[in-house]
């Protein structure tokens, strides 16, 4: 890292938000916190939709029902959160939460892995398929299709947290936040993986859901969302300041563990598109 680094001449003002929306003596309600449960319901929402929405599917009957969406909240919610932290801890800070044990449970202060989230998440679907009969692949499609607001939501909210910032830069978008010891000028890349990672990537599987109608093969949309976040990680960890206690892994001055973590949901969603059965081929 460079001993000064030169400010650039168009410097954004970071927007001090509380990361406190309001209190109510001891209980305090999150930005962080908001952006998960919004998230949920968008895509609890956004699930039914599609669900009931016969000129999605193949045969125009979806392999499951709105009460179905309507019971797997439940499931899919432990799974993000359970799956969140326990990937945040042995992924990224095992020696800290074994040194404080309590702080596990301390997830308002943040601290989520979305690679544990997701794995989280796909085994509470495939527990909840099993038990309903449910087609798996079609499950992961349904769920899959919304889940990038809600990513997109929470890296919004850790910008308010002034967390995850990026590296030092010089570039125009650069901005300094409150919670840097150093005090530098750096990317916002909080909102560069809300763009790709939600926005963008959100678009691009609505096209492929009602413009192409790809819930008609199994397994399609799960792909491409897999392999879509996978690769939108992997450009915003060029930009993203890895985690103090990792670094730059191997030596490297560039690999991450973020990169790590994504590059093998590349080949499975590309292979999982790949696959894809057509509409009234065997499983």
């Amino acid at each position: 890292m460079p001993d000064v680094l030169t400010l650039p001449l168009s410097l954004l003002t970071y927007p001090q938000i509380d990361p406190v929306i309001f209190s109510i003596g001891p209980l305090a309600v999150r930005w962080y916190g908001l952006g998960y449960v919004v998230g949920i319901l968008f895509g609890w929402w956004y699930s039914r939709r599609l669900v009931m929405t016969p000129r999605l599917w193949a045969h125009g009957k979806a392999p499951m029902t709105p009460v179905d969406i309507d019971d797997l909240v439940v499931w899919a919610a432990i799974g993000i959160v359970a799956g969140g932290r326990i990937g945040y801890i042995l992924f990224y800070d095992l020696a800290r939460y074994l040194a404080n044990p309590l702080d596990m449970l301390a997830v308002w202060e943040g601290g989520m892995s979305f690679h544990g989230g997701l794995i989280g998440t796909v085994l509470a679907m495939i527990l909840f398929a099993r038990r309903r009969g449910i087609a798996t692949w079609s499950l992961f499609d349904v769920v899959a299709a919304g889940v990038p607001p809600a990513i997109g939501l929470v890296r919004v909210a850790n910008f308010i947290n002034a967390e995850l910032w990026g590296r030092p830069t010089d570039a125009p978008v650069a901005m300094i936040f409150p919670t840097d010891p150093l005090q530098v000028p750096r990317h916002p890349s909080q909102l560069y993986e809300a763009a790709l990672e939600g926005l963008v990537l959100f678009i691009l599987l609505a096209i492929l859901v009602w413009g192409a109608r790809m819930l008609r093969r199994p397994r399609f949309i799960a792909g491409a969302f897999v392999a879509g976040y996978g690769l939108a990680r992997i450009v915003v960890e060029f930009f993203r300041e890895p985690d103090a206690q990792l670094g730059f892994l191997l030596g490297t001055g560039w690999l991450t563990m973020g990169m790590v973590l994504s590059t093998p949901m590349v080949l499975a969603g590309l292979w999982a598109m790949a696959t894809a059965r057509k509409p009234g081929a065997p499983a």
